[in-house]
């Protein structure tokens, strides 16, 4: 039920005898920020009236006059100078929820589509643990499938998993110099995982090393840059010294970047020259970078032993973070990762060679684009491909199989280039006829704002995340002061789950509430109290619906037997506002899909759960004052539960009957 689309259609029919663009018009229906001016608004006389050369309130007149919504609404009211408020009949209102009784969509309505959507989220590279930085592709791409499956569409989701790169040279190198074959088998992902760690943080070491090698001549320029603009300050005057100040600020935050730069690379430096161990591994793999990168390169030619390994491995990284996922409740229906394609680069390469679109510069092969200064490079000069080359197999394989209309890529905003490319390259490729969209997203910020890492500078990892939510979840929900007044208690078992229901959702709640476009800072209290915006906030009160049907013994079915004996009338402003609310589940959804931003389900959500709490403090259930009120106020907490539940489970989040 999408009630702005019903009444955008009477309105397209109110203008066609004024406009040729009564379509246009007609979309300006927006629900109203105050009651009192009724529920939906249209502000079309306004801009209508100057293509018509009159009144904006005569011509909103023009509009009520036509307008047929006798059936849906009490008679329009022109407001301002223009406004069109439109308020929903109480009956059509109470109609309208009793024929959500029993409706397991909550009123919407599916959608026929032909073509597929494919969606292409998480993508980790997995030979190392998934870390914070994983959390927003892997939330943000589960609730756009979950969602856009719900509303109709075809949706394909393919974890597009980075395990041919470097990182499989990292894991292959540290086995051969680091590793002990009989620990590595008997407990692979472990030991994997600090192979990983230990030539990752040699390569570091070697970039740092490099690094403090040239910094003092960039010192020495910024702070000559900075002297240059503190001088320049000394003898500005009037609307120049403005200028001068804002120059020497920035010059001064870029010397301090760059000094914090540098004892960043000490600190690396320190910390392995400090440490004998370390300081005897640096010595003795000194082309430790280069080395990995010759791995790599073994690895795509084909090298009998690399590839032994990394097929021995590869199981063992996958099944870590499957682990991570099942914990998430997150499926894909494909994981083709870059290795699936390998063998279709050389062809993507020459297909490009013979459509004109490439050619050699510098030994390497490019794409020249004329929108773009650099060109997107897919093969290099040591014949190696690129994650464009790639991309580009990838669209060409999807393309074929899964018929799409669309194709989502959620990946993080660095990358907005890279896609761009892609894209312009693809509709070059004869690949223009499909909607090709970078769902780009923000950064997981720590307190002090910056991008959320450890103390050793590292990312943190996404498993100690979830623990951390699971194990705050519990303090707050399973408190001794609350367990006290469950009947019957509440046993561990019971609250072991509904504290991992209550973390995990908190997280991805916390991480979907904001635009996906937006930085956000992650603060565990708040993410999991049971007060404000959060997914607790949303649980806790569907678990309350859940009580109010306990109590009354009452399921859906008899709900609605008592609804038909007795009839349904909206009684209490509290009541009127909770079902409009719950009429509009399919309105949120779709404005999602244009934005693909769950934040609009999230804010829907929230704003629901809101409505029936003041529907709690206001309209008592079981105590009502007739059979008609007590099976009106049920029917709302029935489709209140449902409805909530239902949208959480769009987002991938949980409910427990009691918390």
């Amino acid at each position: 039920m999408h009630l702005p689309n019903l009444l955008q259609q009477r309105f397209r029919e109110s203008l066609a005898s004024m406009t040729d663009r009564a379509e246009t018009y007609a979309a300006m229906i927006r629900p109203t920020a105050d009651p009192k001016h009724g529920d939906y608004q249209c502000n079309c006389a306004m801009p209508l009236s100057k293509e018509l050369g009159r009144n904006p309130r005569e011509v909103a007149a023009s509009i009520v006059e036509n307008l047929k919504v006798d059936d849906l609404c009490l008679p329009p009211e022109i407001a301002g100078p223009g406004f069109i408020n439109l308020t929903l009949k109480d009956d059509y209102l109470s109609e309208t929820t009793r024929s959500l009784l029993g409706d397991a969509r909550c009123g919407v309505e599916p959608i026929k589509e032909e073509k597929s959507i494919v969606i292409d989220f998480s993508s980790p590279n997995v030979a190392k643990p998934m870390h914070v930085g994983h959390i927003r592709s892997t939330v943000i791409g589960d609730a756009l499938a979950r969602c856009l499956r719900f509303l109709g569409y075809n949706v394909v989701t393919d974890n597009h998993l980075g395990d041919w790169g470097t990182q499989f040279g990292i894991i292959i190198y540290g086995y051969k110099h680091f590793g002990d074959p009989d620990v590595v088998d008997s407990n692979p992902v472990q030991e994997l995982t600090k192979l990983y760690r230990i030539v990752h943080q040699l390569i570091e070491y070697r970039k740092a090393k490099r690094s403090l090698e040239n910094f003092e001549e960039t010192i020495v320029e910024a702070q000559r840059v900075v002297d240059h603009a503190s001088a320049a300050v000394e003898q500005a005057e009037g609307s120049k010294l403005k200028s001068a100040k804002k120059s020497l600020a920035s010059a001064e935050r870029r010397l301090q970047s760059i000094l914090s730069t540098r004892r960043s690379a000490e600190q690396k430096v320190e910390s392995i020259e400090s440490d004998p161990v370390w300081a005897d591994r640096a010595s003795k793999h000194s082309e430790i970078d280069q080395s990995v990168l010759e791995e790599t390169a073994k690895l795509h030619r084909g090298d009998a032993e690399n590839l032994a390994l990394w097929e021995k491995f590869l199981p063992h990284c996958k099944d870590e973070i499957n682990r991570v996922y099942d914990r998430l409740n997150v499926e894909f229906d494909h994981t083709l990762g870059e290795s699936f394609y390998h063998s279709r680069l050389e062809g993507v390469v020459e297909k490009l060679r013979g459509a004109g679109l490439a050619k050699e510069s510098d030994g390497a092969v490019c794409v020249f684009l004329d929108e773009f200064d650099a060109p997107m490079i897919v093969q290099k000069q040591d014949g190696a491909y690129l994650y464009a080359t790639t991309d580009l197999a990838t669209l060409q394989y999807r393309l074929g199989e899964f018929n799409p209309g669309e194709i989502l890529y959620v990946v993080d905003t660095r990358q907005s280039e890279h896609f761009e490319k892609l894209f312009a390259v693809a509709d070059q490729f004869g690949l223009a006829g499909i909607k090709l969209v970078h769902v780009n997203f923000g950064t997981v910020l720590g307190e002090d704002g910056k991008p959320m890492k450890t103390r050793s500078g590292s990312l943190i990892g996404l498993e100690s995340l979830l623990d951390g939510a699971v194990a705050r979840a519990k303090q707050v929900v399973c408190d001794s002061g609350r367990l006290a007044s469950f009947n019957p208690p509440m046993d561990t078992a019971e609250q072991e789950m509904i504290a991992e229901v209550v973390g995990i959702g908190a997280i991805k709640f916390a991480d979907l509430s904001h635009h996906r476009t937006s930085d956000y800072r992650f603060n565990l209290e708040k993410m999991v109290a049971l007060d404000g915006n959060t997914s607790a906030y949303v649980q806790y009160s569907y678990a309350r619906t859940q009580k109010i049907l306990e109590n009354a013994q009452k399921a859906e079915q008899d709900v609605a037997e008592m609804v038909t004996q007795h009839g349904m009338k909206l009684s209490h402003p509290a009541e009127r506002q909770l079902a409009l609310m719950l009429m509009k589940l399919e309105e949120a959804l779709v404005t999602l899909h244009k934005d693909y931003a769950p934040n609009q389900l999230v804010d829907y959500l929230l704003d629901t759960a809101k409505a029936y709490s003041k529907f709690n403090e206001n309209c008592h259930v079981l105590r009502a004052e007739t059979p008609q009120i007590q099976a009106t106020r049920l029917a709302l907490v029935c489709l209140t539960g449902r409805t909530l539940q239902l949208g959480l489970e769009l987002l991938g989040i949980g409910v427990v009957p009691r918390m």
